[in-house]
């Protein structure tokens, strides 16, 4: 019997990529890989060429059941388009409705479609976590964009039957992870001296591992069909725990200064720098005990596990 095919955009990307992998490894299914250029996925696995941008890139979805979607203009710091909502729609709105029209069409039978936590919002008070069918409250243009796209799937779903499922991650890490995650990595090797002893917020992260599994349950799992999930390790740290637990994967002692949030607050805020504000001392959290009510899926990496294999990626390399 022919294992069924899986595309996945995005197959350079971090978390692409690592589902790529995961499928090779589980031999059930058989992952086509949707890339914008060279990678090294390229002969173990069937390769095609797709450009989320370009509205004349469509790839091949003959005999192709489910896409997991997981390319897209991704949220940077500092952004430099005159008008970043108009940017990001071009992408991951129309991109990704094209996409998604393109599958009904070819017959895929269900489109997973990863999203970002950010259609929720970007803070939570400290104990309310973020639920999946909370009304979503975007901030920024990637998340508006993001949320945007949510919603025209789920009318394409309506009007041509092909089922829907949305992940919605926040930060994920794991070996190979880039940006404020990689940042954080160094800072601690060098023993950098970090004003972060004192923050008592509680965030939500995900492995690469957890994401990536609950991804493989929603592929063929009849009960994720036209539902929303939120993911995380289930472990919400403050960014104090983080920082400690991190030293200790890479094997040494968490430099930290114990300045009050509310003095960091406002010495950063005054320096414009509000957005880094947000990820050090707010709070995240996500709900995700749906996720075990519809699927049975509980995180099967626990997060100091996570760490060490992070940890120990960016060491060797």
């Amino acid at each position: 019997m022919t294992a069924p095919k899986v595309l996945v955009t995005g197959a350079r990307g971090f978390v692409g990529e690592a589902l790529v992998f995961r499928l090779l490894l589980d031999k059930k299914i058989s992952p086509v890989a949707a890339v914008r250029g060279p990678t090294r996925l390229q002969g173990l696995c069937q390769v095609v060429a797709f450009d989320l941008a370009d509205a004349q890139s469509l790839p091949d979805l003959s005999n192709v059941s489910v896409v997991v979607h997981a390319a897209a203009r991704v949220h940077v710091m500092n952004e430099t388009a005159n008008d970043a909502l108009a940017e990001f729609r071009k992408v991951n709105v129309e991109g990704t409705l094209r996409l998604a029209r393109h599958a009904a069409v070819s017959g895929v039978r269900r489109f997973i479609y990863i999203s970002s936590i950010k259609v929720n919002g970007e803070r939570t008070a400290l104990g309310h976590p973020f639920k999946a069918q909370d009304v979503p409250a975007p901030l920024d243009p990637y998340g508006l964009s993001k949320h945007e796209a949510e919603e025209a799937l789920k009318e394409l779903s309506a009007s041509t039957g092909m089922e829907v499922v949305i992940i919605r991650p926040p930060l994920v890490y794991g070996p190979g992870v880039k940006a404020n995650f990689l940042s954080l990595l160094r800072w601690m090797q060098r023993g950098v001296p970090l004003p972060l002893g004192a923050i008592n917020n509680r965030r939500s992260l995900v492995a690469i591992g957890n994401l990536i599994d609950l991804i493989v349950v929603c592929i063929d799992h009849p009960a994720a069909s036209g539902n929303t999930f939120l993911v995380s390790d289930g472990e919400d740290l403050s960014t104090t725990q983080l920082l400690r637990r991190l030293g200790a994967a890479l094997g040494t002692k968490a430099c930290l200064l114990s300045v009050p949030a509310w003095l960091l607050n406002l010495v950063i805020t005054v320096s414009g720098k509000r957005a880094i504000v947000s990820r050090l001392c707010d709070s995240l959290q996500v709900d995700i005990s749906k996720n075990n009510e519809i699927l049975g899926w509980t995180p099967p990496v626990k997060v100091d596990r996570a760490m060490r294999q992070t940890a120990g990626h960016f060491l060797e390399r």
